[in-house]
């Protein structure tokens, strides 16, 4: 961001100015009480004036110095990251900078107070933190000029507003690259039960090992070589996978997770889909979202390591909303949208009043689909039962706690009694259950 205009407001005096007055003001009232000391008072206001006139028309006439940011254009939330701004003063003057990036994001190291010099440029950082996906913007840069004399200062804002999109922390994406799927989903906390050998796709012939199944044998192969050949198969690929988020009110809810930030349900649920989405493009999977409650979005499942671009890209602005969810709407989008059987992991808050809507939306889906609900459980609840009891609220709490949580299973086993694959778990816990989940469905064939 460059800038050469800038926004004026009216200038105000400085400390130094109103001092001075406070002065006059004194020797005023001196000179109400002495009348020799009036024309002192007198000349004193007259040179008070011209001077503070003089530093004021010289502050107006000061350029505002040129500024650039320096600042990437996509932003992952909740990571601190610095941005740099750089001033070209025409002359030597005094400023303060606040840079005016967008409300609500944590910074640190502003504002700057500096000594600019003629023809030098000075660049400095500060720390900034997004609190919030979407898309954002930096309303240029506020400086604070002080006139030579000290006598006044003026605000002016120079530049124009410079976009900035905020999306989910895809870090552990880029250091999931360095390893192979297996490697990357047991860096999430997936627990793997891999059977060597075993799959729906065949991948080599190879000679046979201790602990080989009988049916892997190839009888053909092992005359030809005189020695025993197995087949080697791994998990079918070009399988179709579709995240359904729920953004509707029960996402809303906030938990503090590991890292010790405080996000909403939904940011940790599109941290979870993302990284299950990255290791099944991994795996040769074709991957897709649909967000259905609040905002809505649509990703047809596409393969290759450039669908993950397309599912940022989809759902980098999505808020959960205080609606509720029509669950049956949105899986009767999905049927249509979605012909080709898929696993379909719909991660929401599932609560007793939903199970209605949520069993026939899950009816739906199931006529073609193999159905996984993940439902997140607050980690509030485990702490209120992990709490000891030690007085009567304590008491009322830990058994409406247990009752609700009773009431949760219940309906959870009543999505399990339809052939539903179920998951309750807590925030941190998401991501790698899915992965697991997901992992599992492809070592049964299920699909």
């Amino acid at each position: 961001m460059s800038c050469t205009a800038a926004r004026r407001a009216l200038p105000r005096p400085a400390p130094a100015l109103l001092g001075a007055l406070g002065a006059w003001a004194t020797l005023g009232l001196v000179a109400s009480l002495h009348a020799a000391s009036t024309p002192v008072w007198r000349w004193s206001g007259v040179a008070l004036a011209v001077v503070a006139l003089l530093d004021l028309l010289r502050l107006w006439r000061a350029p505002a110095p040129g500024v650039q940011r320096h600042v990437a254009d996509t932003w992952p939330i909740g990571i601190e990251r610095p941005v740099s701004l750089e001033l070209q003063p025409v002359r030597s003057q005094r400023v303060e900078v606040f840079d005016l990036h967008p409300e609500g994001w944590t910074a640190h190291g502003l504002p700057r107070y500096l000594r600019l010099r003629r023809g030098e440029s000075t660049r400095f950082d500060y720390r900034l933190r997004a609190g919030e996906r979407g898309d954002f913007a930096f309303d240029g840069v506020q400086l604070r000029l002080h006139a030579p004399w000290r006598l006044w200062w003026q605000d002016r804002i120079v530049g124009e507003a410079q976009p900035v999109r905020v999306f989910p922390n895809f870090a552990p994406l880029a250091k999931f690259a360095m390893f192979s799927a297996e490697q990357a989903s047991r860096l999430v906390g997936a627990h793997l039960k891999r059977r060597r050998g075993e799959g729906t796709d065949f991948h080599q012939m190879r000679e046979y090992r201790l602990g080989d199944s009988l049916r892997q044998v190839d009888w053909k192969a092992t005359a030809r070589a005189r020695k025993l050949i197995s087949r080697e198969y791994q998990d079918e690929r070009n399988q179709q996978l579709v995240l359904l988020l729920d953004t509707g009110r029960r996402l809303l809810a906030q938990d503090t997770g590991d890292d010790g930030r405080g996000l909403a349900h939904f940011d940790h649920v599109l941290d979870a889909a993302l990284v299950v989405a990255y290791l099944a493009l991994r795996q040769g999977d074709a991957v897709g979202l649909l967000a259905a409650g609040g905002d809505h979005a649509w990703v047809p499942p596409r393969r290759g390591a450039g669908a993950i671009e397309g599912l940022l890209r989809g759902s980098y602005a999505l808020q959960p909303s205080a609606v509720a969810t029509d669950f049956l709407a949105a899986a009767t989008e999905l049927s249509v949208r979605q012909r080709r059987r898929s696993l379909v992991m719909l991660v929401t808050n599932l609560r007793d009043e939903d199970m209605d809507d949520v069993l026939a939306a899950v009816q739906l889906l199931r006529k073609r689909h193999l159905v996984c609900v993940a439902s997140l459980r607050e980690k509030a609840l485990d702490d209120a039962l992990a709490r000891e009891v030690e007085d009567l609220p304590g008491a009322l709490r830990a058994g409406a706690t247990a009752q609700y949580l009773q009431q949760r299973s219940a309906a959870h086993e009543a999505l399990r009694h339809h052939g539903v694959l179920v998951l309750d778990v807590t925030c941190d816990q998401l991501a790698a259950s899915l992965v697991e989940r997901y992992l599992a469905v492809k070592r049964d064939g299920l699909l």
